[in-house]
């Protein structure tokens, strides 16, 4: 007799003899005569509707392993099938609840204005700051007046990049 394993085969040593095949069907003819006599003496029942039918169906589906590879998770219901339990707040705790959220959010908008109108100091600080030190390079500068224009034209470029034009009302002049 030989065994199968995978790719191996296996031969056994211990010889059995051949099973009778006509007592094979003589067993096969008794079970099915034995079933046949209890399903004349059982009373007829009503055949029961396809949806039972259906769903006995699902539920005797034994769960193989899922196609994502985790056994862990288990089967989800449709969202329609899940009971709700309804927890109905009384009006009292309701307007409780309102009143207390009104409050937050007045106080989220206070802390809100409140860093908003800092930002704005902040920003309108460095603004005056950044005149103020505009104002005091201006008064700290050495100014030259050019009065021959020729000068100009023999400068070199470094020289060039360093003239500015300035309003004479606002500079004294050494």
């Amino acid at each position: 007799m030989v065994f199968c394993l995978s790719s191996r085969v296996v031969y056994s040593t211990e010889s059995k003899p051949a099973p009778n095949i006509d007592s094979i069907l003589e067993n096969i003819n008794k079970n099915s005569s034995k079933r046949a006599s209890t399903e004349q003496l059982a009373p007829t029942k009503p055949p029961a509707s396809k949806k039972t039918k259906l769903q006995k169906a699902e539920n005797n589906i034994p769960r193989g392993q899922p196609k994502s590879g985790r056994p862990w998770k288990s089967v989800k219901q449709k969202f329609s099938t899940v009971k709700k339990s309804l927890h109905r707040r009384s009006f009292d705790k309701k307007v409780e609840l309102r009143n207390e959220l009104k409050h937050i959010k007045e106080l989220s908008k206070s802390i809100k204005e409140e860093r908003k109108e800092q930002n704005e100091a902040k920003k309108q600080r460095r603004i005056e700051n950044a005149k103020r030190r505009l104002e005091n390079e201006r008064k700290a500068e050495i100014v030259q007046i050019i009065k021959n224009p020729a000068k100009i034209k023999r400068m070199r470029k470094k020289q060039l990049r360093m003239i500015e034009k300035r309003d004479l009302a606002n500079i004294k002049v050494v």
